[in-house]
């Protein structure tokens, strides 16, 4: 599975965007994702990859898991992805 492409079908399916308006550089802010819509996102990747995000969504900046941007986000679900194989 490509996981670069499913993470971003899946943010873009949260944004009620197009795939194509995702791009690696986005920020969760500029694509429009509240708080919730993250946590949302974040459940739905988990589910996808079968894998547990270390990610508190009472304080998102206490996580050691990085939303700065899109790439981050593929970046941190390979390394788990990677790590569960």
């Amino acid at each position: 599975m490509d996981v670069e492409a499913k993470v971003i079908e899946i943010i873009a399916e949260q944004a009620v965007l197009d795939v194509s308006d995702v791009s690696l550089e986005s920020t969760l802010d500029s694509l429009g994702i509240d708080s919730l819509g993250l946590v949302e996102s974040i459940f739905a990747i988990e589910e996808a990859f079968d894998i547990n995000i270390p990610f508190n969504a009472n304080d998102p900046t206490e996580s050691d898991f990085d939303i700065s941007s899109v790439a981050a986000i593929v970046r941190g679900i390979e390394k788990l992805v990677a790590e569960k194989a």
